[in-house]
């Protein structure tokens, strides 16, 4: 497994998460890295992005404002800090290595996927 995303559970609205994803194969060095989320019964939706530099980064309008994506090269790690969580939050949450070194959007523009992470916010 390249991608290992860690740090999802089960939290009350309003709380905060922190997502970590570990890229064991240490191939995103270059590459822009995102995350994504699928609740039950829906699309796989785009959350959060950053550029390969980590100076460059896109959000969901459902998650503007209340969500922080970050990403350490020296750890080969990503992050999203999740605040002021809600019941609609409730996902599970996937980080993915994009195909080139932009914060893309697109689940399509991205290449290796993690295994996903089950977030569950109660209300």
């Amino acid at each position: 497994v390249q991608l290992q995303a860690s740090g999802g559970g089960l939290v009350q609205t309003g709380a905060s998460l922190r997502l970590s994803c570990v890229d064991a194969r240490r191939t995103s060095s270059n590459n822009g890295m995102g995350w994504f989320r699928q609740a039950p019964g829906k699309e796989r939706e785009f959350v959060a992005s950053i550029d390969w530099r980590g100076s460059s980064t896109h959000y969901g309008d459902s998650v503007k404002g209340r969500f922080t994506i970050s990403r350490e090269k020296a750890k080969n790690a990503l992050y999203l800090q999740m605040n002021s969580l809600k019941p609609e939050d409730t996902a599970v949450y996937y980080c993915a290595v994009a195909l080139r070194g932009g914060s893309a959007t697109d689940s399509a523009d991205y290449r290796y996927w993690g295994q996903g992470t089950q977030v569950t916010v109660s209300s």
